[in-house]
């Protein structure tokens, strides 16, 4: 069976002292490290069609596993886990756990990837969180994989674009269960258990906490939901568990606003209304995140994404059924005559 391997790349942006992964003890001053699984059974290390996949909000780059595996004999499949989580560094400054610093993460990442293969290909497929990166990313024409991997963060994701000259755009981009507009009744729902501080004694345990919160996903077995719950938590000095991310996450996140969260809005349609990538947007038929009438928005203007629904999920599809692992690698593996404009 396939694996991935555990890779890191040095981003801008100075990490934590108290992460668990070393941070600023080890890292180049005003640097942290973002870690990134790669999956590849193409047979050749330098294949040129990569595809990256970004996890949402509190979750890390192994919800991606099934799916990576079934791209993976076709492409480079690239799962990072977002700064903050997973294997990657904590931010010295929490007010960096914001989308502008994880395109500039990304930007790295992709550069790291141009310097050690040329990537001729470049597809793009976002979770919630992953998605609105994705969008920015996409949103400003002429960004893609850039020529140099070393650049500072800047201070609004309209200002991503000058980070660098960049040669590869995404080609066709996967936004699962997001949009520019987000419900506000959503955002209020995940602050209640974002950052809090919770321990657990054993894997079991965490997992059955997180089915309470996360049961929107939709249905899977008992050992699909461990296997999920696995990389969401890191051992503690005690022999207990705690949630793999960084709880200062929360703290930006908590300072938003509905007034603030309405002109992100505006500015994120802005963006989608220039991508150019062929998209396809997922949606949860019960998600209270992707209201309809954004989804329905979304299939009119910008890039006129097709759209494709699962009954019986939330916020937001885990891509571990097969019709949700097959509606993605249909999109990704076509032939560019057969996807729909």
């Amino acid at each position: 069976m396939i694996e991935p391997t555990l890779n890191y790349v040095l981003c801008p942006g100075a990490a934590s002292a108290a992460g668990p992964h070393g941070g600023a003890l080890t890292r180049p001053p005003a640097q942290h490290r973002m870690a990134y699984w790669e999956w590849n059974g193409t047979g050749n290390p330098a294949h040129p069609h990569v595809v990256v996949c970004v996890h949402g909000l509190t979750r890390q780059g192994r919800d991606f596993d099934t799916l990576a595996r079934a791209l993976s004999r076709h492409a480079r499949v690239i799962c990072p886990d977002v700064v903050g989580r997973g294997q990657s560094d904590w931010l010295a400054d929490p007010a960096g756990y914001q989308i502008p610093q994880y395109v500039a993460d990304m930007l790295a990442l992709l550069g790291q990837l141009q310097q050690q293969a040329p990537v001729q290909t470049l597809d793009w497929v976002g979770t919630s969180m992953g998605g609105l990166i994705g969008m920015a990313l996409c949103g400003q024409p002429g960004l893609g994989v850039p020529d140099e991997p070393s650049a500072s963060a800047e201070t609004s994701v309209t200002a991503v674009g000058s980070l660098w000259p960049l040669a590869v755009p995404v080609r066709r981009l996967v936004l699962n269960d997001v949009g520019p507009a987000i419900e506000w009744l959503a955002l209020q729902r995940i602050g209640q258990y974002l950052g809090a501080p919770v321990r657990f004694d054993s894997l079991q345990q965490a997992a059955d906490a997180m089915w309470v919160i996360s049961s929107s996903f939709g249905p899977h077995t008992p050992e699909q939901w461990l296997e999920l719950s696995r990389p969401m938590v890191r051992a503690l000095p005690d022999g207990g568990l705690a949630l793999h991310y960084d709880p200062a996450i929360a703290q930006a996140f908590r300072s938003m606003t509905p007034e603030a969260s309405a002109a992100g809005a505006l500015q994120l349609w802005q963006l989608y209304d220039r991508i150019r990538a062929r998209t396809l947007l997922l949606r949860g038929a019960q998600s209270d995140l992707l209201a309809p009438e954004t989804a329905d928005a979304m299939t009119r203007r910008g890039p006129r994404a097709k759209r494709v629904e699962f009954e019986g999920v939330g916020h937001a599809p885990t891509l571990m059924a097969q019709d949700q692992v097959s509606a993605v690698t249909n999109f990704l593996l076509a032939p560019q005559e057969t996807v729909p404009a």
